[in-house]
């Protein structure tokens, strides 16, 4: 038998795909690097030099599995022993219907694990460049803030000129600064989710006139401006609110100030005209997240601007909300079904970087990286999971699941967050108990719960029928 150590599969970015593409490679018996370029190079988005850190918001989104299309990834990153949600699991801090984390235990938990396994190196580098030729098998996993560098020498490879938008950031405020003679707690609809009690957000409601106030405050100021940036398009599911506000006074209280499901118990005959809800963003429950307040306002207009939400008159910001600059590449054109890079195999790529959106899709796409990348390596057919599976569902959307134009006009392929829509269709509508043909959100739920216990379930099969193969194999 021989001994000799097997050359170790590289990854190139250590956010939530990269960390957990590394976690799955070693998880199957093999050496990996993990190359993370901070704090050799610090970015304008990270506050700290931990793995996996949380630039944006500390949720996870629903854990809903058999009504939310986010809950179903979360239970099949799960099965499939994804180390970004046992953290994430650990590390819950109370969110309604939402699985949310304390950002720094979360980020510190992978840290730590990534660096007590004996088959992970760490390497605190920046790749700028193609990697050197001998690294046979490589994992890009860079994420929003690719080095221009290494973006270049990827178009370059590709013949396609990378894409990017913006990402904006929502602000953090000191629970202690909010005034709860005016706010007060609870969850949308009254919604229990894990770790929750149904009063897991702070509520501050405005009037007709405050609101209206509220929007014209938004729109009168200052906002931060990037020139060379100038064209890039917005990620519609992490728009500025300032910009949503541009787009017609009444879009927020149909966005992030929705006042549906709430109720003020200081005068609850009266709706408030819309309200601005914050999320516990660290297991102390002394940090809430602006929930939906992602802005490029400067920071003086913050403070002022948010200054004149009923509630927040006196609140102290922990952090300001920012702007960063997220690159992808055109994943269907340049990816194949194994999310390799077409004109150079030995590169696969992983997160955000390939045109998903969000933690848990970037995560996921990071853990079907690292298996593919190590069954490679072991010389065996990488195994993909069935597109009625969440996750086959969004890798098939990624690597050629999208339409590559619209009316014979430009590519439009955007970053996407996984939902039913990339599902494939059920073969037959769910029926009543009584076989009864369902309309209108009986029917929606019930598409949803069918198509999540379809996903349970060829899930199961494909990795029963992994673990037959590699039995007959042993035999």
């Amino acid at each position: 038998m021989s001994t000799t150590q097997p050359e170790p599969i590289h990854v190139i970015g250590g956010g939530l795909a990269g960390s957990e593409a590394a976690w799955q490679i070693a998880r199957a018996g093999l050496p990996v690097v993990l190359h993370e370029m901070r704090p050799v190079r610090p970015t304008d988005a990270h506050k700290t030099t931990d793995l996996a850190e949380l630039v944006c918001s500390n949720s996870f989104r629903s854990d809903d599995a058999l009504g939310n299309a986010v809950g179903v990834i979360h239970r099949e990153m799960r099965r499939l022993g994804s180390l970004i949600m046992h953290c994430a699991d650990r590390h819950q801090v109370p969110a309604g219907g939402a699985l949310a984390v304390d950002r720094d235990g979360f980020s510190a938990a992978v840290t730590r694990a990534i660096q007590e396994e004996p088959l992970i190196e760490v390497r605190r580098e920046a790749v700028d460049g193609l990697p050197p030729e001998d690294w046979s098998s490589v994992i890009v996993a860079t994420g929003p803030l690719t080095s221009p560098g290494l973006a270049q020498a990827i178009a370059g490879v590709g013949g396609e000129e990378h894409l990017a938008f913006f990402d904006a950031i929502a602000p953090i405020v000191h629970k202690d600064s909010i005034d709860f003679d005016k706010a007060w707690y609870q969850s949308r609809y009254d919604k229990v989710g894990p770790g929750g009690n149904g009063l897991d957000y702070i509520n501050c409601p405005l009037d007709r006139d405050q609101y209206q106030a509220f929007v014209d405050a938004l729109l009168s100021r200052e906002t931060t401006s990037f020139k060379e940036w100038e064209g890039t398009p917005y990620f519609n599911g992490c728009l500025p609110i300032e910009v949503m506000a541009e787009r017609g006074r009444e879009t927020l209280r149909h966005g992030p100030m929705k006042p549906v499901g709430l109720t003020n118990p200081r005068d609850p005959t009266v709706k408030p005209y819309g309200i601005v809800q914050l999320r516990q963003d660290n297991a102390l429950g002394t940090l809430y997240n602006m929930v939906g307040f992602q802005t490029k306002l400067k920071h003086g207009a913050q403070v002022e601007v948010f200054r004149t939400i009923p509630g927040l008159e006196k609140a102290e910001f922990a952090r300001l909300g920012g702007l960063h600059r997220n690159t992808f590449i055109n994943s269907p054109r340049l990816l194949d079904g194994r999310l390799r890079l077409k004109a150079m195999p030995r590169l696969r790529f992983a997160g955000q970087i390939t045109g998903c959106e969000g933690y848990v899709e970037s995560a996921a796409v990071g853990l079907m990286a690292g298996r593919m990348a190590a069954a490679e390596r072991r010389g065996e057919e990488p195994a993909m999971p069935p597109a009625t599976t969440a996750i086959g569902a969004l890798i098939n959307h990624i690597t050629g699941g999208h339409i590559e134009t619209i009316d014979a006009g430009p590519s439009s392929f955007q970053p996407m967050n996984v939902n039913f829509g990339l599902f494939p269709p059920l073969g037959e509508a769910p029926r009543s108990e009584t076989g009864k043909k369902l309309r209108g959100p009986e029917k929606a739920k019930a598409n949803k719960r069918a198509m999540s216990l379809r996903a349970e379930r060829d899930l199961e099969g494909w990795l029963a029928a992994a673990d037959a193969a590699d039995l007959a194999e042993a035999c």
